[in-house]
């Protein structure tokens, strides 16, 4: 079974909220992702999202879009990005770890490369951002013959019929995306998520996870009362690139006191 289905089926079992962290590659500098890695999964972190940086990521807000800058700027990219994955998890064999990212890079390497070198540096499962379902069925033959999870993205304005298509080819898990608008923005509407929640579960029995949004333990708890868990991003971004050193320790004591509420806040469901 793959890494992410053990994780999500043990927090079920065990009663608890999923917590996944996202953070850019290679930013603020490609020496800090990897311990900060490790210290997320210290904090809580069940599930590690590891964003590859792009030119134009065009689901970003200016925090998220920022961190790809300075990561790209650092000489981060998916290659790289795996080969840090396989570090990972020379300390790590159990967290599962999924890419996120956009069509570009996955394009240029090709999916049957892609598919394999993830697998064997110990990836779990590919957020493809801007790859709808209509066209992810090739990637996704190549990441099941390889044990990987395709993971995909809904949104409030994703009608039934759609659901049904993106749930037919999703694995790991369901991404729902609380707001409208790009990562960052806007202010919850746990009524309304709780809502959608429900309605993704009439097409799939996956885990439904949401991101967007989280921004401290009262609205992980707030959202985590109504999902399987939350995805919590721009938060920790900002504090990794744009806090007032980049000292790595002091990155890494930052995440923890951001972590630790939240994940407090999930356990007390």
């Amino acid at each position: 079974m793959n890494r992410i289905s053990q994780c999500l089926q043990a927090c079920k079992q065990e009663g608890r909220k999923a917590l996944v962290t996202y953070i850019v590659h290679g930013d603020p500098g490609l020496e800090h992702t990897l311990p900060s890695m490790h210290r997320l999964v210290e904090e809580g972190a069940d599930i590690i999202e590891l964003g590859i940086p792009f030119s134009d990521p065009m689901a970003e807000g200016p925090v998220i879009q920022r961190g790809h800058e300075r990561a790209l700027a650092n000489g981060a990219s998916l290659t790289n990005a795996m080969e840090l994955v396989s570090q990972f998890r020379q300390n790590n064999k159990h967290t599962p770890v999924v890419l996120m990212g956009y069509a570009n890079p996955i394009e240029r390497m090709g999916y049957s490369k892609l598919a394999s070198s993830a697998a064997k540096a110990g990836v779990d499962g590919l957020l493809t951002v801007d790859l709808p379902p209509e066209e992810a069925e090739a990637l996704n033959v190549e990441l099941k013959q390889q044990g990987l999870e395709n993971i995909f993205l809904i949104a409030p304005t994703t009608t039934e019929a759609r659901m049904a298509d993106i749930t037919a080819l999703a694995g790991g898990f369901v991404y729902y995306v609380s707001l409208k608008g790009v990562t960052g923005a806007g202010h919850l509407d746990v009524t309304s998520v709780q809502q959608k929640v429900e309605q993704i579960r009439k097409y799939t029995g996956l885990p439904v996870l949401v991101g967007f949004g989280i921004k401290d333990k009262d609205t992980a708890k707030a959202i985590g009362a109504v999902s399987d868990g939350v995805v919590v991003g721009s938060l920790l971004v900002k504090a990794m690139g744009e806090g007032e050193s980049h000292d790595l320790k002091s990155i890494c004591d930052h995440l923890a006191s951001l972590i630790k509420p939240i994940r407090k806040g999930l356990d007390e469901l």
